[in-house]
């Protein structure tokens, strides 16, 4: 008998491993940057090297953790309206095919902790993670949807996420060029 639940942890853990990953990259890069601005010194005569170590750490994996769990709400809902928009399924059959694919983000989890030293690796592996994770999702679904259908869902999910990206990056270079801005020059 095999069970539905058996891999709903998963997602959390996943997201966990991909939040330590990133947090042991960037507590290095917070590490340089407080002894840069003479910071360092003064935490460690509050705390020790290693307390201090932990705290950032876990700090930044509290962070990358809520952006994680966002982008999984957005996915999933995502992932639900392209269906409710392009599915003839009312049971909710399909999304029980496609719970066992959550193994593709954990095993991509562990992989970026291999590769906690390099930010492009980490990002190439959660990009690699997510195509993949798609790529298998819609092979699950393809045999209880119309051609038109899989058309439909996959340009919908590629659309929303298309615009979720430039909306973000536009942001970003919004900020980007307040902050150049506002520097005294």
């Amino acid at each position: 008998m095999k069970n539905t639940y058996l891999t709903g942890y998963l997602p959390v853990v996943s997201m966990l491993l991909f939040s330590l990953s990133l947090s042991m990259f960037t507590q290095k890069i917070m590490i340089s940057l407080f002894k840069k601005v003479s910071l360092y010194n003064g935490m460690l005569e509050i705390f020790t090297e290693t307390e201090v170590k932990l705290t950032i750490i876990l700090a930044l994996m509290l962070l990358f953790f809520m952006i994680l769990s966002t982008l999984k709400v957005i996915a999933d809902t995502v992932n639900q309206l392209s269906l409710l928009f392009f599915s003839k399924d009312t049971t909710g059959e399909l999304l029980l095919k496609t719970r066992s694919s959550s193994i593709i983000f954990f095993i991509g989890g562990l992989l970026s902790l291999i590769s906690f030293s390099s930010l492009y690796g980490i990002l190439l592996i959660f990009l690699v993670t997510a195509v993949s994770y798609f790529i298998y999702s819609v092979y699950r679904m393809a045999a209880n949807l119309s051609t038109a259908n899989l058309i439909g869902m996959i340009s919908f999910q590629v659309a929303v996420w298309a615009f979720f990206s430039t909306m973000f990056a536009l942001a970003g270079l919004k900020v980007y060029n307040s902050l150049l801005g506002n520097l005294p020059l």
